[in-house]
């Protein structure tokens, strides 16, 4: 069953959200070669917490920390560790707070370092998806629109979505209905309605779009070994308009 807020419950999880985000702007800048990924993690709960917000992954189905940090071949839901962060390496960290009842989702791939040139336009061609699909998620248009132009424009340039992990709605649960796939058919799926929130995330691969599991139970790594970025952010949809409510725009003002 779909759960669609009132405007008031928007207004809650704006606040979470906007959590979320400084919460990535905070780690943007320590972000650089040699650092490890559990001191990321501590800077990120230590935030939260200082803030009036809970961390949202932690104990989720057993997931032990804060963030999901995923470098490289590592496509989503990397356990922190005290490996440390390489030069040239891309790394997705996808961050959830619990506030005010309410869930807030993001994920930004930051540069460690300087990047190679394939690995820049994997990020620009992957944060593009991520807006097609937030311009197709609108209300009166489908779960399948937002898919549709995702998968088409990502395809389009040389690039895979990752198709056994989806979006999601969002609310007092981390994950509710209806699934939101980084592919699909136009005019397919449910409807938007209004009051809708979706935490919209494509997956995208430099190579195959396959994928497995590793030993540990969560991180998901690219069968073929060749890199993979993720961006997210939570969407709400009203009649009135579509908003974002985890923006970059913190963490962009930092790494420009």
């Amino acid at each position: 069953m779909v759960y669609l807020k009132t405007y008031q419950e928007i207004s809650l999880m704006r606040a979470s959200s906007d959590l979320v985000s400084r919460t990535h702007a905070e780690l943007a800048k320590v972000i650089k070669p040699g650092i490890n990924s559990l001191y990321l993690d501590n800077i990120a709960e230590e935030f939260i917490r200082d803030n009036g917000g809970e961390p949202g992954f932690k104990g989720y189905n057993g997931f032990p920390n804060t963030l999901c940090v995923s470098e490289d071949n590592k496509v989503v839901h990397g356990i922190p560790s005290k490996q440390e962060l390489r030069e040239g390496s891309i790394v997705s960290i996808d961050c959830g707070v619990l506030m005010n009842g309410f869930y807030g989702d993001s994920a930004y791939t930051f540069a460690v370092g300087e990047i190679s040139d394939e690995k820049k336009r994997l990020l620009d061609i992957t944060k593009q998806a991520l807006d097609i699909g937030v311009s197709a998620a609108i209300y009166g248009n489908t779960v399948g629109d937002i898919g549709f132009a995702i998968q088409q424009f990502t395809e389009l340039k040389g690039c895979s979505v990752v198709k056994e992990l989806v979006g999601h709605g969002i609310g007092k649960s981390l994950h509710e209905a209806p699934e939101v796939p980084n592919y699909g058919k136009k005019g397919s799926g449910m409807k938007l309605e209004d009051g809708i929130v979706l935490a919209i995330e494509p997956m995208v691969n430099i190579g195959s779009a396959e994928v497995f599991q590793k030993d540990d139970g969560w991180t998901i790594e690219t069968k073929d070994g060749l890199p993979s970025a993720h961006f997210e952010y939570t969407v709400a949809i009203t009649k009135n308009n579509t908003e974002i409510l985890s923006s970059f725009d913190l963490v962009e003002d930092i790494l420009n």
